[in-house]
């Protein structure tokens, strides 16, 4: 027997990220379009750490058409410009690695050596304060690329 109707089954189903671009779980907001939506991971490998995700669910980024692939990258480009900005960094990486949420996205952290893009890494745990002012400087960047 089914325990779950209509919209139950669908949201039992959906990913943490889908439920973040849904607004059923709060984020912070860097950018967004009909596509694409880009938040601060809340667990960052280092300050500035931006997860950007299709609004299409698909688990793996490379089951993605060939034209939504290259279009989450030109979507992460200005928030990698801002996220350099915003850091002083040396540049901003890019890593894929799809095994924590099976909702294909891609990691923009600023990153001043390779070591910097290491997952083993502990994570930081930051309060909500320094959380939003980590957005702030980021979207502070992203208002004067535009």
């Amino acid at each position: 027997m089914n325990i779950f109707h209509g919209a139950s089954l669908l949201y039992c189903c959906m990913t943490i990220f889908s439920k973040i671009i849904a607004g059923e779980i709060p984020s912070y907001k860097i950018a967004e379009n009909e596509d694409f939506f880009a938040f601060l991971d809340i667990f960052p490998l280092v300050e500035g750490h931006v997860l950007v995700v299709p609004k299409n669910e698909t688990d793996n980024l490379f089951d993605l058409s060939d034209n939504y692939l290259s279009e989450i990258l030109l979507f992460s480009k200005p928030i990698a410009k801002a996220i350099e900005k915003a850091f002083s960094c040396n540049r901003c990486g890019i890593s894929v690695v799809g095994l924590e949420v099976p909702h294909a996205h891609v990691h923009l952290i600023p990153i001043n050596s390779a070591d910097d893009l290491n997952f083993t890494r502990p994570k930081l745990k930051l309060s909500p304060e320094a959380l939003q002012s980590v957005q702030q400087r980021i979207l502070a960047e992203l208002g004067s690329e535009q």
